[in-house]
């Protein structure tokens, strides 16, 4: 009875070990600055809804945000944006698939930051290209943090940008990720 109840336990043990290999957010922030070099205005917003699945054990992540989601301070800029540049009608998410390099350099066990290099494929306004960036992954009290930045360029992904709007948009832009993680609960 003993060894089936230690069998028991280990199952047990085993399954809640395995789910903490993924841990997740719905509420990822991402930042989108798109302001050209002597532009008098601001072109920022924020989507505060990213969703990202990150597997410890591989270094596998996703991402994944609704177009619709980024918030601009003014109103008009968010409907130029979601009309005229992203499509969000047409292209409604945007999407990263990667991982970090060298993952096991990540301690996720210990408390501390460490600086990663992420690459993998971003999926915006139905274009899908290679990017590749630094960034950093920081563990505290059992939790995940994200961070990183990447600028990409507009074109690549066919956002045209017209020319009476070229002193205040850039062609290109700066993208900021910010993500705290918790462990999945299966």
């Amino acid at each position: 009875m003993n060894k089936f109840l230690l069998f028991l336990f280990a199952i047990s043990l085993s399954s809640l070990l395995h789910a903490q290999d993924k841990f997740f957010t719905k509420t990822g922030k991402v930042y989108f600055d798109a302001t050209a070099p002597k532009s008098p205005e601001k072109i920022t917003a924020v989507n505060k809804s990213a969703t990202c699945v990150l597997d410890t054990k591989t270094g596998n992540m996703q991402f994944s945000l609704l177009m619709k989601g980024f918030e601009f301070e003014r109103a008009l800029m968010q409907e130029h944006f979601n009309e005229n540049y992203a499509e969000s009608t047409k292209f409604p998410k945007s999407e990263f698939k990667g991982n970090i390099a060298e993952n096991a350099n990540v301690n996720y066990t210990k408390d501390g930051v460490y600086v990663v290099k992420v690459k993998g494929q971003l999926t915006l306004h139905g274009e899908t290209k290679e990017v590749e960036t630094s960034g950093t992954v920081s563990v505290k009290g059992g939790s995940i943090s994200l961070a990183a930045t990447f600028t990409i360029n507009l074109e690549e992904y066919k956002v045209n940008v017209p020319t009476v709007v070229g002193d205040k948009v850039s062609k290109t832009a700066k993208i900021t990720v910010d993500c705290a993680l918790e462990p999945l609960k299966k």
